[in-house]
């Protein structure tokens, strides 16, 4: 695993341990996290099995850290953590996981939703729809 990519789906367990971590972090009193599923939509008749991602990393990556790096600045969180799924993810499980803290909830919610929108909309990855 690098910074920010997993090969493969995005383990419940790895998303539970993630959390667990931050018990002794006694400053946080907020945590919110999105999750992005695989859905099995239905294009020209026929529905999606799974769906391939991939990524230019190197810019990906930095794209990412400017992203946190504007986050962080802008809504004073404590932690700020993404990881997205590179490979073949079957409809149903977890490609995208983002989990951001912060002493109060004031501002969280709003900076989690900023943070998935730019992700999706400036950083280099790509997803290919693989059908039944």
């Amino acid at each position: 695993m690098n910074k920010y990519f997993i090969e493969g789906r995005i383990e419940p367990g790895f998303i539970a341990g993630q959390i667990q971590a931050h018990e002794s972090k006694t400053d946080i009193g907020g945590h919110s996290i999105f999750l992005g599923q695989v859905r099995s939509d239905e294009v020209g008749g026929k529905k999606v099995k799974k769906i391939n991602y991939t990524a230019y990393e190197e810019m990906a990556e930095k794209e990412i850290s400017k992203i946190r790096e504007s986050i962080f600045g802008k809504y004073n969180l404590r932690c700020l953590h993404v990881f997205h799924s590179l490979g073949e993810i079957k409809a149903g499980e977890i490609s995208f996981f983002v989990f951001g803290s912060m002493s109060h909830r004031k501002g969280l919610f709003e900076a989690i939703e900023e943070t998935v929108e730019l992700i999706k909309k400036d950083v280099p990855i790509w997803k290919k729809e693989i059908f039944e």
